[in-house]
């Protein structure tokens, strides 16, 4: 859908979800255009607190598809004649808005993500990993265990013989996690983490007993660990437009992930820096599928051989989408100017050397090698160091700065209590 104007003054972004990530959003609209946003979320969030061009509204109930949707057609109204930018983060509600996208389009909505075709096909991680074989993208070697079929067999499968199986076939350690994380997101069960990893076939069969205790409707996957610590893991986002031009590629070394159970895997740092045959691989992937929109693909350097290897693609910008506005391409620009302005751009690459952190720079320093110390050193002395929710051109009120370094002070609290000291792989 594309709806040319003569200039974005009208524009109006509207987000779903309070965290960091949409934040970073609305400070790239804000940056580019100097345009407010106003942001949904089940409860009022301190990433948003005393803001001065975002706007927290609480709504209760989020996850309902019809509360959402009364409340995405309620800020529609309010008031008319505004170019509506459509945002979230969230994989749940990327489906929500993919399945009702004519409802939200007649609303005034620009709604620029895949189409369920291509979604269904790629929002699965068994799915991606079709896709990648196909195009010879390596992924790890992985087993489906159906949870649902475990369910409605009514708890009579010997869980720790299965488990046995499972690490014998893969290998220990292992990694398990969801093939479709909207249904993880609905499902709640003792010491839930985005992704587990297991050294032990009890502590596989203690996951899946919880899972069918909680009557987990989905798939697992029971996957190979690849070697290497949080340095090893990459990111990339891209976007691919209207026309079938993938626009805006750019990837970063994570330096380091959240170590709390509810956030446990999300970067917390990340140095940018350009790998080509990620790029390329990620390009083909999304020119396969047809896919339109921002993606997020995650994907680690294997130590054994140097290759990267791919784990999945989120139908979404991502949390960390600031490290690629800092690294020189504001990701607001390649949406508005494809489905705002009717424009089309060159693709471009941001790759310039910055590093994106929302912990204390000297927190960090703690948790990588001393070569990435001298680096990042280096790049901190030159003014090269982004953090998403330090803003003072935007959002420089004393309120909100306290508010800000009260979020970055806190992650000292939350690594020394679960994540005191690097691990050794």
């Amino acid at each position: 859908m594309v709806l040319p104007t003569t200039h974005p003054a009208s524009l109006a972004v509207v987000g779903i979800g309070g965290d960091i990530g949409m934040y970073s959003l609305c400070r790239a609209f804000h940056e580019q255009y100097g345009v407010s946003s106003t942001v949904l979320s089940t409860v009022a969030t301190r990433a948003m607190r005393y803001s001065a061009f975002v706007k927290n509204v609480v709504v209760p109930d989020l996850d309902d598809a019809e509360v959402l949707l009364a409340a995405l057609e309620e800020q529609a109204r309010q008031p008319a004649g505004r170019t509506l930018v459509l945002l979230t983060n969230s994989d749940w509600h990327v489906q929500t808005i993919v399945r009702h996208r004519e409802r939200l389009e007649a609303a005034g909505y620009v709604v620029q993500y895949p189409g369920p075709e291509v979604l269904e096909t790629i929002s699965t991680k068994l799915g991606f990993a079709a896709v990648c074989a196909r195009l010879g993208i390596a992924t790890p070697r992985t087993v489906p265990v159906d949870v649902a079929a475990l369910v409605a067999e009514g708890g009579s499968v010997a869980t720790g013989d299965l488990a046995r199986r499972l690490a014998s076939d893969v290998g220990l350690p292992l990694v398990a996690k969801p093939s479709d994380s909207s249904e993880w997101h609905r499902t709640d069960f003792p010491g839930k983490q985005k992704v587990h990893t297991l050294r032990s076939p009890d502590e596989l069969a203690m996951l899946l007993d919880r899972l069918i205790a909680a009557r987990y409707p989905g798939t697992l996957l029971v996957q190979a660990y690849i070697p290497g610590d949080e340095t090893q893991v990459r990111s990339l986002t891209a976007y691919r437009d209207s026309h079938g031009e993938v626009t805006l590629l750019s990837s970063g070394r994570v330096l380091l992930e959240e170590h709390t159970p509810g956030t446990l895997g999300i970067p917390a740092a990340i140095l940018v820096e350009p790998y080509d045959d990620a790029m390329d691989a990620a390009r083909r992937f999304l020119d396969d599928v047809g896919y339109v929109g921002f993606a997020n693909f995650d994907f680690k350097r294997d130590e054994r051989g140097g290759r990267h290897v791919f784990f999945e693609v989120n139908p979404r910008i991502g949390r960390n989408n600031h490290y690629v506005t800092a690294a020189g391409v504001n990701v607001a620009q390649v949406l508005v100017e494809d489905v705002v302005l009717g424009r089309r751009l060159a693709p471009r690459r941001a790759t310039a050397e910055v590093l994106f952190t929302v912990v204390p720079f000297g927190l960090l320093l703690r948790y990588v090698d001393p070569d990435l110390r001298t680096q990042l050193r280096r790049i901190k002395a030159r003014g090269g160091v982004a953090h998403p929710l330090r803003y003072p051109r935007g959002d420089g009120g004393v309120r909100r700065r306290l508010v800000v370094e009260a979020i970055t002070q806190n992650y000292r609290r939350k690594y020394a209590r679960y994540y005191p000291s690097p691990t050794p792989d």
